[in-house]
């Protein structure tokens, strides 16, 4: 499994590196204009993301929009958004319009922070990439 974590805060930064890194190879990017280019550069070489764990509140370019960019690359390729990655968004901001903003996007799921090891497994699960 190939796995980009986008999130602007160091610490969650490496509690998701720790967490995800016994079952995945991870790369990292810190804001949504990275993870875009990052994500273009996967599919172009024929190697894309399985899971794109995605902050919403980062510098540059938020996760909703980096959401929809990804979406659209997918889709520029061919890519229906149920093959396409796996994108799990994660914040603090759990209200409704960011929750129904996110899945109208095609997020694939949502976890709210300080994330729990046990839910994003869980999340992973219920996704199909781990057993």
């Amino acid at each position: 499994m190939r796995t980009l974590i986008v999130e602007d805060d160091f610490t969650c930064r490496l509690l998701l590196l720790e967490i995800l890194k016994v079952y995945s190879e991870v790369h990292i990017a810190t804001n949504g204009t990275e993870a875009v280019t990052m994500v273009r550069m996967a599919l172009d070489a024929g190697e894309p993301y399985d899971l794109i764990c995605l902050d919403i509140m980062m510098p540059e370019m938020d996760g909703q929009e980096a959401l929809r960019l990804i979406r659209e690359q997918e889709q520029e390729r061919g890519i229906r958004s149920t093959q396409g990655a796996r994108i799990v968004m994660m914040t603090a901001l759990d209200d409704v319009r960011n929750v129904v903003d996110a899945f109208s996007k095609l997020c694939d799921g949502y976890l709210t922070k300080p994330i729990k090891k046990t839910a994003l497994l869980d999340k992973l699960k219920t996704l199909g990439l781990i057993s």
